[in-house]
């Protein structure tokens, strides 16, 4: 079951990532930064379960950059964008 959930954690960042590359979602488009936050979160949960510290950083580290950018992209879009 565990292995599902990191599938389906890395296939939410993997989908983020190839369509930035493949320009149909850009560095401020709210979608990409909730499938990088989604997947982050759901492989810090995976990487928590079986105590692998350096999944723990580099998901805490991926998801909290992804929830400043979500954050930053709202802000500048400003109120009822």
């Amino acid at each position: 079951m565990i292995q599902a959930v990191s599938i389906v954690g890395a296939l939410l960042i993997l989908v983020a990532y190839a369509a930035h590359q493949g320009g149909a979602l850009g560095r401020d488009s709210i979608t990409y930064h909730v499938l990088n936050i989604l997947g982050g979160a759901v492989l810090l949960v995976v990487a928590v379960h079986h105590l692998q510290i350096g999944f723990i950083i580099l998901e805490s580290v991926w998801t909290g950059i992804s929830v400043a950018a979500l954050v930053r992209t709202g802000l500048s879009r400003g109120p009822g964008a």
